[in-house]
């Protein structure tokens, strides 16, 4: 059975690296965006992982562009915004897409272990639901992602359990990643 161990990602820097580096730890990967309405989440994420880190827990972030460019810049200027504005200290790879033919297979893959079910109810989440429809559509059944931060958690074995909505409480994420350390 496959797991997130047995890929491969690019670092900021462009080097390679095998996610099998982190057996044993529970990963939180999340697909990110320097200029979205939900960059605030760097905030709590980097609080959860200075919490967690010593037991066990990673979150690798993935920049992409694909969400109406919110997240322009090369590598090195994403990084600068999200270390300097929200203090980031959690891995940061290569910015990729997360969608489309050219979509990264780690997301790709992550995606069909728990595929997309919806932002929730409300408007705020229908209005979402709506531009992330306009925006997916020219990816067809390739637009594996909805918007950014969306977040995939994984057990030590790299098995993707759950996956978490840009719309979702981080407290409930919290909870989740809290659960399996």
């Amino acid at each position: 059975m496959k797991t997130v161990y047995d890929f491969t990602v690019k670092d900021r820097k462009g080097n390679d690296v095998c996610l099998s580096e982190y057996k044993g730890k529970v990963l939180l990967i999340v697909n990110t965006a320097t200029g979205c309405g939900f960059t605030p989440h760097y905030e709590p994420l980097e609080a959860m992982y200075k919490e967690f880190r010593d037991k066990g827990f990673e979150i690798l972030d993935f920049p992409s562009n694909q969400f109406a460019n919110q997240a322009p810049g090369t590598d090195d200027e994403i990084h600068e915004f999200c270390t300097l504005k929200f203090g980031t200290e959690f891995p940061q790879f290569s910015k990729i897409d997360v969608n489309g033919e050219t979509a990264d297979p780690l997301f790709a893959f992550l995606a069909s272990e728990k595929p997309f079910e919806g932002f929730g109810k409300g408007v705020k989440n229908a209005m979402l639901n709506k531009f992330a429809n306009m925006n997916n559509k020219k990816f067809g059944d390739k637009a594996y992602i909805k918007w950014n931060f969306t977040k995939f958690l994984t057990d030590r074995e790299g098995n993707v359990i759950a996956r978490f909505e840009p719309t979702a409480d981080m407290e409930d994420v919290k909870a989740a990643v809290a659960a399996q350390l």
